[in-house]
């Protein structure tokens, strides 16, 4: 479907009503379910912690996945909404339901706040602080969308704290104290990814950036080349460390976690490589549609289970 078959349904995309002309496709586009990879950041606390054969932790943990994954879709469609004007002039974002037509801003907003309401309700029943953690989710993105996303270096410090925030309410489920080594872990992951995605919105909108995400025209390939190199380092460094340092590499008891950096920094080079090509850049669309990183993920899964649980 192009951009302009997609308009077409709709003359007036600012005027289009739900009817048969909505279809679960493109709720399903407005929700984002492909987007959920990135709450599996919950499950993180729970299989370092080597409770993931406790079906109670495991149960609660699901909870927090679940109440993550309805407070990010609803932030997806009252995004949507916000951003509506400028997805149409983005090459891929101007298919999204609300941009092109196929879904009302108004309809949009009242099924995002109910699906995000509906998040915070599960996160409480799972753990008041599970909660306490979707509902600073939901307060960051609120920020971001008001002010944050055009401050530049900040816009991608508010990214990364929501996987933070991820992090705190996957150990808030099963009542474990979150590593310091693991949460400085995720945050710079987080960082790292989100510096190389704006490398490559920067280069795939070239004389539209400032059209479309207006932080774009303060950054520069170089610039964004160099904080991609620096969080590289300190997210691998930091990452060792929690190998070596953590509560679970004592556990463990031996030095055998931390050959699964061997994991990381295959994955980390994978991805900067992809980001340097054209398709790069989106970092669940990038793991969704490379074999060699999803193998490499499921390895390093593998393999820290193997260590953590000592099945043999």
């Amino acid at each position: 479907m192009t951009g302009n078959e997609t308009v077409g349904r709709s003359s007036d995309p600012s005027s289009a009503v739900v009817g048969s002309s909505t279809s679960p496709a493109d709720w399903a586009r407005l929700f984002r379910p492909p987007q959920w990879i990135k709450n599996f950041f919950v499950f993180g606390p729970l299989l370092f912690s080597g409770r993931a054969f406790d079906t109670g932790a495991l149960a609660h943990a699901f909870g927090a996945f679940v109440a993550f994954c309805l407070a990010s879709s609803g932030v997806y469609a009252l995004n949507d909404v916000a951003d509506r004007e400028s997805d149409r002039l983005h090459p891929i974002k101007r298919v999204r339901p609300v941009a092109a037509g196929l879904i009302a801003p108004r309809t949009a907003v009242v099924a995002g706040t109910g699906v995000a309401l509906a998040g915070l309700v599960v996160a409480w029943f799972v753990h008041p602080r599970v909660a306490l953690f979707v509902g600073l989710y939901l307060a960051v993105n609120l920020a971001y969308n008001e002010r944050l996303k055009i401050v530049v270096v900040l816009d991608v410090f508010a990214i990364a704290s929501m996987f933070v925030l991820r992090l705190l309410a996957g150990a808030a489920a099963i009542d474990v104290k979150p590593s310091v080594w693991l949460l400085l872990c995720g945050g710079l992951l987080a960082l790292y990814l989100g510096f190389t995605k704006r490398r490559h919105e920067l280069v795939l909108l070239g004389d539209d950036l400032a059209g479309h995400r207006a932080v774009l025209a303060h950054y520069s390939p170089a610039f964004l080349d160099q904080m991609a190199m620096v969080l590289l380092s300190v997210t691998v460094v930091c990452y060792i460390m929690y190998t070596l340092e953590s509560a679970t590499a004592n556990a463990v008891g031996t030095d055998l976690l931390s050959y699964s950096t061997a994991f990381v920094l295959y994955g980390v080079f994978r991805y900067l490589f992809l980001v340097h090509q054209r398709d790069g850049g989106s970092p669940t669309q990038t793991l969704l549609n490379d074999r060699q990183l999803l193998l490499v993920v499921a390895g390093w899964l593998i393999y820290c289970a193997l260590v953590i649980y000592r099945p043999f």
